[in-house]
C-alpha cells in the first residue's frame, strides 16, 4: 500500500512513438484472486497504448510487498532492456512505499528503461520532471512517517501518564486501523506497529489486506 496525502495536478504529455523500436510493457497488479487487472489494462489502452499480450504482466500480490519481492515483477525486471518502456497505472505498482518506488525507478533508470505512471499524467519518472516529482513525493512521505511516529509515541506516553492499560486490546478499532494503514504506507515496519498497538504482526497484515481489497475495487 502506498499513499501520500498530497494533492498535485500533473499535466504531462507523453509519447513513445518517437522511438518506434521501443518495446512497451505494462505491469498490472491486484491484491486478491477475486480481483482482476482488466480495468488497469483498459486504462492503459485508453491512454493510447497497444500492449502485446506477452508484455502485459499481471500479478496477484499485496501492495505491502516490496517490488523486488514480487515474483512476476522480479522476472519482468530481468526481461527489460535498454530502450524499453514500462507503464503502470499507479505508483504503488512500483513499490510498497515512497522509498521502495524510488529505488525501483532508479534501478530501471540505470538500465535505460523509461517508466511512465498514468496517475501522474504519464510523466516519465526517469526524466528530470519525473525525478523532481519523485523527490517531492518522497519528502512528503518521510514527513508524514515522522509525524505519525511522533503521534504514536505521544499517545503511548499520554496513556501511560493517565494510568491506562497498555495491554493488547481485543481488536483494533476503526480509527486504529486507519492509523495502521497510514503508518504502513509511510514505511513504518510491521514489528514496530505490532509493538505499538500490542497486537501480532498477523493482525497488522490483516488490516493491510482489507485495505488492499477495498482500494482495488475502486
Amino acid at each position: 500500500m502506498f499513499t501520500v496525502s498530497i494533492h498535485v495536478e500533473f499535466r504531462y504529455k507523453f509519447s513513445i512513438q518517437e522511438q518506434p523500436m521501443s518495446r512497451v510493457f505494462a505491469y498490472l497488479r491486484v491484491s486478491t484472486a477475486d480481483q482482476t487487472t482488466e480495468n488497469q489494462l483498459r486504462e492503459i489502452e485508453g491512454a493510447g497504448f497497444t500492449i502485446e499480450p506477452q508484455r502485459a504482466i499481471a500479478e496477484t500480490i499485496s501492495g505491502s510487498v516490496a517490488a523486488i519481492e514480487r515474483p512476476a515483477f522480479a522476472k519482468l525486471l530481468d526481461r527489460l532492456e535498454e530502450g524499453d518502456v514500462l507503464l503502470v497505472t499507479k505508483l504503488d505498482r512500483l513499490g510498497r512505499n515512497a522509498m521502495d518506488v524510488r529505488a525501483t525507478v532508479e534501478r530501471l533508470d540505470r538500465s535505460g528503461v523509461r517508466v511512465h505512471c498514468l496517475a501522474l499524467g504519464g510523466v516519465d519518472l526517469t526524466s528530470a520532471a519525473g525525478k523532481m516529482t519523485m523527490s517531492v513525493i518522497a519528502a512528503v512521505a518521510e514527513f508524514e512517517r515522522d509525524l505519525l511516529i511522533e503521534r504514536t509515541q505521544a499517545g503511548l506516553k499520554r496513556a501511560k501518564a493517565e494510568g491506562r492499560s497498555l495491554g493488547r486490546p481485543p481488536t483494533l478499532s476503526q480509527a486504529q486501523q486507519e492509523e495502521v494503514r497510514a503508518q504502513r504506507a509511510a514505511g513504518v515496519s510491521l514489528g514496530a506497529l505490532a509493538a505499538a498497538y500490542k497486537v501480532t504482526r498477523s493482525a497488522i497484515q490483516r488490516v493491510e489486506k482489507r485495505a488492499d481489497r477495498s482500494r482495488d475495487l475502486l
